[in-house]
């Protein structure tokens, strides 16, 4: 169970002799979410490391994020919580980008401390979007830079880490994220049953792929789509005859399709814009469960799949060579796939753990 803020410092007293961190989110359960999930589960392992202070904004008791009134009055709660901090930190550690001006505040409080940033996809790729919002968010990201060009930033991809440098931040260190989900070998597949899991958006592909990939494949193969509906232009392929979607599912339910169908896809397409995936959970969750993950090779998802081990890396926009993969898969013996999942699932846990995220953190502290 993850931690509360008001728990971490006594569960880090093995830690006390280490620099102390201040935590500084914005992201924090019950809202559920890849960030959320960040910020807890990074807290919790690093308590074990050092003795560690949250500040974080909870979200709403129905899984929602804060309301915009609460992230309004989160900057007070930030400085009530400064004043009345006992000791000192040494570092202060931001969950994300867009709250660099708490980590500015933090350091007038404490202007001894390192601060370091954390940096996910969105965080860095929102001001290619253009537009009058897009190009707001760059020049808000570019004075972080100029204002705190000393802050250490920790990408959660290599991708993230080159964006970063273009904006003007200084990226310490890449720390792939990490998953929890658990689950022994798969009994059983469907040899006919492609997925596909995720928010139904563009750059994640479902659409190219219901358009270029499916009509190549035996017409006995169903893709399944499990997510939410996010931008109406992808709808229509919830339409396609071979096409079966089941909407948003808990991450437990969510473990059982990865382990069941033929391959689990994540068939991502390079944006005109430069837009990216930073990370992509969805690749080391499936692989922890038993699923057979293909993603394209671009943004972040180099770095949620290790190729040849926890999944395949195919080049983007290439129908043929999605095409040819999955049958290679689908053709495989039971003892072939057998073989593969036991090692997939092996390399997930050792290398996608929260534990190893925790210590490369820790050790991307050091100035």
């Amino acid at each position: 169970m993850t931690a509360m803020p008001s728990d971490l410092p006594t569960r880090a007293k093995e830690a006390s002799s280490a620099a102390r961190v201040l935590f500084i989110t914005r992201k924090w359960g019950p809202a559920v979410g890849g960030m959320e999930t960040y910020s807890e589960r990074l807290s919790e392992e690093l308590a074990r490391l050092h003795p560690v202070d949250v500040i974080a904004l909870k979200g709403r008791d129905n899984g929602l994020p804060p309301t915009a009134l609460a992230l309004l009055l989160f900057p007070f709660t930030v400085l009530r919580r400064l004043f009345a901090l006992r000791d000192a930190p040494a570092i202060i550690h931001c969950g994300d980008m867009a709250i660099w001006p708490l980590g500015l505040m933090a350091r007038a409080f404490f202007p001894k401390a390192h601060l370091v940033l954390s940096a996910h996809g969105t965080d860095v790729s929102y001001g290619l979007r253009g537009g009058f919002l897009g190009n707001v968010y760059e020049a808000y990201q570019k004075l972080g830079a100029r204002l705190l060009g000393r802050a250490g930033v920790i990408a959660n991809s290599h991708a993230t880490r080159d964006r970063l440098k273009d904006i003007g931040w200084q990226p310490r260190a890449v720390v792939p994220l990490a998953t929890d989900l658990r689950a022994g070998p798969p009994t059983s597949f469907d040899r006919d049953t492609i997925l596909f899991a995720g928010r139904l958006i563009t750059q994640k592909g479902c659409s190219w792929f219901v358009r270029e990939v499916m009509p190549r494949l035996p017409e006995t193969m169903q893709l399944t789509v499990i997510g939410t509906r996010w931008d109406a232009s992808e709808d229509a392929v919830l339409d396609f005859p071979r096409v079966n979607f089941l909407g948003p599912m808990a991450q437990t339910e969510l473990a059982r399709h990865f382990a069941a169908a033929a391959c689990v896809v994540m068939p991502n397409i390079e944006r005109a814009n430069g837009e990216f995936e930073g990370f992509g959970l969805i690749a080391p969750e499936a692989a922890s469960v038993g699923g057979v993950v293909l993603a394209s090779a671009t943004g972040g998802l180099k770095d949620a799949v290790i190729d040849g081990e926890t999944g395949f890396l195919l080049p983007p926009g290439n129908a043929q060579a999605w095409a040819d993969r999955i049958l290679a898969i689908r053709d495989w013996n039971a003892a072939a796939r057998a073989d593969f999942i036991a090692q997939s699932q092996l390399a997930a846990r050792r290398h996608f753990s929260w534990r190893r995220v925790a210590e490369a953190t820790a050790q991307a502290y050091t100035p």
